[in-house]
């Protein structure tokens, strides 16, 4: 930064220091340049480098500093109003707005002092003809943060009653401070209906939709908006992140995080902001930010937290129990302070009921990324210590009604069955119990241990014989045998639990035992063989040394037989429903190991539907999962997205998190892929959150993240979607979810930059994706990456580097024969080129070469591609003209090279438009549009050149090509139009 000179350079140093983050970097540089404008000897020097330092104190944290240099700004008007130009005349009025806002926000400055500053405003407006529209609206401000709400409602109307003029705030602006007495007089829904406008894009400035967003998010939790809720929070937290003056709205999205079960979230908010704790500069905003960091803390300590480890002031660590009592004697000292300057408690009230408040919603996920802060509630089974604490009574009748209890669930099948079994085990320890009791609990405890239950199976066998239950003793060893066969011991299973077949098949027709037992042991066998098939890959060699085709038919014939023993008897038994929808299953299964697929897909549902009939649902998930992935092979995405539809609605709150978040995302990537992107949206959003409850952020909450972000995307919910994916990023790896993943996650993030204007964060995000694709066997996305980088380098105004990525991508597009590209990288870079300072001659050669590399393709083109590649052609002469008269000072904005041979380079456009519409006019009715644009474009050329008469003619022409009804299009009325407009702009036409 060297010294600065003249005027000229102070206004560019200034114009440079506004497009720098805000901070105290940017104020520093803003008070160096005051020093300047005062050695420059020229008073609106001065008065202009006073006003820029105004301007970025107000959008910093350092507000405070506002009242120096506009105490010196009025003290020059009303010395030597003459030294100001408009410009200046209209900022200073616009800044006392600023110093009474300022004023309010600091306790310090009296309230007497206030009411006199409004009092000048109003004086100073009138003299200069203002509107009081702004003063009313000041005067509003004033007795809502005073709690004068009968005199805020009389200075609204008047505000709302004034005209409006140059000195009110913008539309977005006024319509922020309206929504929020709303909201203060309990009508939420009034307040979003006045901030629409905002929200949809209608208003905006450099403050908003940014605080109405944050505003709405406590409203529209309260009307159980979330949906709107969340996308509002991941909008809106984007636009305050980069702002430091924002510390009021940054305090709204913490307080969303707090009242949403977003607690960790809420943390990573504090830890991106640590000197929002501290900076004194605006004391109101500081208030807000730390009522809510103490809400915050509070919920933490709730959750059992308050001893965890959270983001705090520096200088020291901090946990949340501290915190919250340090931010609340903080927060009600600054409260206090304020009520003492105002008189009145209503700061103080507030403060104290932001934070009081409950949340509003118990969980609402994000879907960015968050450790979860607290862990998930979870449903114990009673213990018995303090019944045990009342004598042996107690504890026998506590022990009756857990043992009744988990014969209630077993008995039903229902979930928790082997919890409650685990609870009665826990209470027995030490009691007496009888055989059958002791046989249950051993029993139940080996089906907890899976392939390592078989001892206690035994054990279980061994105590229902003692309890006079041959039948159930069966029952038990041929679970036992499955669990060995679950150990890898199949074909002794196999073995064993033939034997056991034969022998309850005996007792059954003897009458010793009953059909539960017996399908108990046959369903076992079944098990143990359909185990055996997939042990040894189903098409294997069925065991050692079987055949697999005899493999195959014994277990279907062991399935088969459970049907035949249970099917008549199962209506009204639910362990025998239960049996029967298993078998049917099993034969789905089965025939899936053959191939038949449709049989297959056919059986599950049919088990599904026998799961669901019995009451059952829960156990229907598994079945429709198996049935949703042969439609999906089958080709029928409509079973697979119906199968799974029904999964998610059976398995309710049964499926274990990791399954939920499976079902979801399988089921966001089926309805995405028949174009529903916002109902796909919301399921990724449930797999995104179910999978961090999991434990699995980082690899089953990254892929959901990542085909939420797209989903995203194809919705326009760009700012969303960029949330969404920086939060995926850390997390995809190429070891883990694949290269195309990254590159995938990566290019989506450009795009959405790229849609919301922050080119050179979109440029890093696509070239960072090109060099990943750069080692990939095929270029295609190599090249689209680059060629897509070098469009966000030239936005972000890196020409350079643009015409390097455009380069780069031209090689690519030349290697992989795709002459199109190839001939837009080149156009690419002629328009730089012109950009560029003194290159237009290196513009025109990049045009020229565009046009060679074009006719060259034509020449050898297969008749199917030579219309594409004609109107490419035409293009590139239309653009090519298009240039050559920018070039030479045509265009609207100005540029021309200075070469002072403005007549024949105009000449030289037009030829290239009258060739443009020659080739444009060999494609018929599909090149109307483009022949029609190249005829007005070389109309404005003749014009320029002196020749109206041929300018009307080509007019004329268009006029009458646009006439056919047969074009009734946008683009035809717009032709229309401009050709009407150069008519009237033409001498005598």
């Amino acid at each position: 930064m060297g010294e600065i000179t003249d005027f000229d350079a102070l206004r560019r140093a200034m114009a440079e220091n506004s497009e720098r983050p805000e901070g105290p970097a940017r104020n520093a540089r803003a008070e160096q340049l005051l020093a300047e404008a005062e050695r420059l000897n020229v008073p609106l020097a001065v008065i202009e480098a006073l006003g820029h330092q105004l301007k970025v104190y107000n959008y910093s944290s350092e507000k405070d500093k506002m009242f120096v240099p506009f105490a010196r700004l009025l003290r020059l008007w009303d010395e030597r109003p003459e030294d100001f130009d408009e410009y200046e005349t209209h900022s200073l009025h616009w800044v006392f707005k600023w110093m009474s806002a300022g004023m309010l926000d600091q306790p310090h400055v009296p309230l007497a002092s206030v009411e006199k500053w409004l009092g000048e405003m109003e004086h100073r407006y009138r003299l200069a003809g203002h509107s009081e529209r702004a003063v009313r609206a000041a005067e509003f401000s004033v007795a809502v943060h005073i709690g004068d709400l009968g005199r805020a409602g009389r200075a609204y109307a008047a505000w709302l009653a004034a005209d409006r003029d140059r000195m009110a705030d913008c539309h977005a602006c006024e319509l922020h401070g309206q929504g929020t007495w709303q909201v203060e007089c309990g009508e939420d829904a009034e307040a979003l209906r006045l901030w629409r406008p905002v929200l949809e894009g209608e208003y905006s400035c450099a403050h908003e939709p940014h605080t109405v967003l944050a505003s709405s998010l406590a409203p529209l939790l309260r009307l159980g908006r979330t949906d709107e809720a969340r996308a509002h929070h991941l909008r809106g937290f984007r636009l305050v992140r980069p702002m430091e003056s924002m510390r009021g709205a940054y305090a709204d999205h913490v307080e969303f995080c707090a009242l949403t079960g977003n607690e960790a979230r809420g943390l990573e908010l504090l830890a991106e902001r640590p000197a929002y704790f501290t900076d004194p500069g605006h004391p109101r905003s500081r208030l807000e930010f730390l009522a809510v960091v103490a809400l915050l803390m509070d919920r933490l300590t709730v959750l059992g937290l308050g001893g965890q480890r959270v983001p705090g002031p520096a200088r020291r660590t901090w946990t949340a129990g501290e915190l919250a009592g340090h931010a609340r004697a903080e927060a009600l000292e600054l409260a206090a302070r304020f009520d003492a300057r105002n008189g009145t408690s209503y700061v103080g009230d507030r403060v104290r009921a932001r934070m009081a408040q409950q949340p509003l919603v118990e969980r609402l996920p994000l879907g960015v990324r968050a450790v979860r802060s607290h862990p998930a509630p979870v449903v114990a089974p009673p213990a018995p210590e303090a019944a045990a604490a009342s004598g042996e009574a107690g504890l026998a009748d506590l022990l009756a009604d857990l043992l009744a209890e988990a014969r209630r669930l077993s008995d039903t099948l229902r979930p928790h069955a082997l919890e409650a079994w685990a609870a009665v085990a826990r209470a027995a320890e030490g009691a007496e119990l009888e055989p059958r009791d002791r046989a249950e609990i051993a029993d139940h405890q080996a089906m907890e241990r899976g392939p390592e239950g078989a001892p206690l199976f035994e054990r279980a066998a061994a105590l229902y014989a003692e309890a006079g239950d041959p039948g159930e003793a069966l029952a038990a060893r041929a679970r036992g045998a499955y669990a060995r066969a679950l150990a890898g011991e199949a074909d002794a299973a196999v073995t064993a639990v033939a034997a056991l077949r034969d022998e309850v098949l005996a007792l059954y027709a003897a009458e010793g035992t009953g059909v539960r037992q017996t399908a108990a042991v046959l369903m076992s066998r079944a098990r143990i063989l359909v185990r055996r098939l997939h042990e040894y890959g189903g098409d294997g060699d069925g065991g050692v040394g079987g055949d697999p085709a005899e493999a195959l038919a014994e277990a279907g014939h062991a399935v088969r037989e459970v049907l035949a023993l249970v099917g008549g008897r199962a209506e009204g038994d639910v362990r025998l429903a239960a049996r029967a929808a298993e078998a049917r299953g099993m034969l789905a299964g089965l025939a899936a190991l053959t191939g038949d697929a449709e049989q297959a897909a056919e059986g599950h549902r049919l088990a599904a539907a026998e799961y669901v009939a019995a009451g059952l649902p829960w156990f229907a998930v598994e079945h429709e999962v198996e049935a949703a992935g042969l439609a999906h092979g089958l080709g029928d995405p409509a079973g697979t997205e119906r199968a799974l539809r029904s999964a998610l609605e059976h398995g309710g709150p049964y499926v274990e998190p990791a399954g939920r978040a499976q079902l979801h995302l399988q089921l966001a990537e089926v309805i995405g892929g028949r174009g529903g992107a916002g109902e796909a949206a919301e399921h990724a959003l449930e797999a995104a959150h179910w999978a961090d409850e999991a434990g699995e952020s980082r690899t089953l909450g990254a892929w959901a993240r990542h085909q939420l972000g797209g989903f995203l995307l194809r919705e326009g919910r760009c700012a969303e979607a960029a949330e969404v994916l920086e939060s995926a990023l850390p997390d995809l790896t190429a070891e883990t979810h694949g290269e195309g993943a990254v590159v995938q996650a990566q290019w989506w993030l450009g795009d959405c930059l790229s849609e919301l204007g922050e080119h050179r964060a979109a440029a890093e995000r696509r070239l960072r994706a090109a060099e990943i694709a750069r080692h990939w066997p095929e270029q295609q996305d190599h090249a689209t990456l680059a060629h897509l980088a070098a469009e966000s380098l030239g936005d972000a105004g890196l020409l350079e580097d643009a015409d390097r990525a455009y380069a780069r991508a031209g090689e690519l597009w030349r290697g992989l024969g795709n002459p199109y590209f190839l001939v837009r990288s080149l156009r690419a870079r002629a328009w730089l080129a012109l950009r560029g300072e003194g290159a237009a001659d290196g513009a025109r050669e990049l045009m020229e070469e565009a046009v060679r590399e074009c006719e060259h393709a034509l020449a050898t083109a297969e008749p199917a591609v030579r219309d594409r590649l004609t109107a490419e052609l035409a293009n590139t002469h239309r653009q090519f003209g298009d240039l050559l008269a920018r070039s030479a000072g045509g265009a609207e904005d100005g540029e021309g090279d200075g070469d002072g041979d403005t007549a024949e380079t105009f000449e030289a456009a037009l030829a290239r438009m009258d060739r443009a519409a020659e080739l444009f006019g060999t494609l018929g009715a599909e090149g109307l549009h483009g022949r029609t644009g190249a005829e007005l474009a070389a109309g404005r050329l003749e014009a320029g050149l002196g020749r109206p008469a041929r300018a009307a003619a080509r007019a004329r022409g268009v006029l009458a090509a646009c006439a056919d009804p047969g074009v009734p299009d946008d683009t035809a009325r717009s032709r229309r139009a401009e050709a009407e407009e150069l008519l009237g702009a033409l001498p005598d036409h």
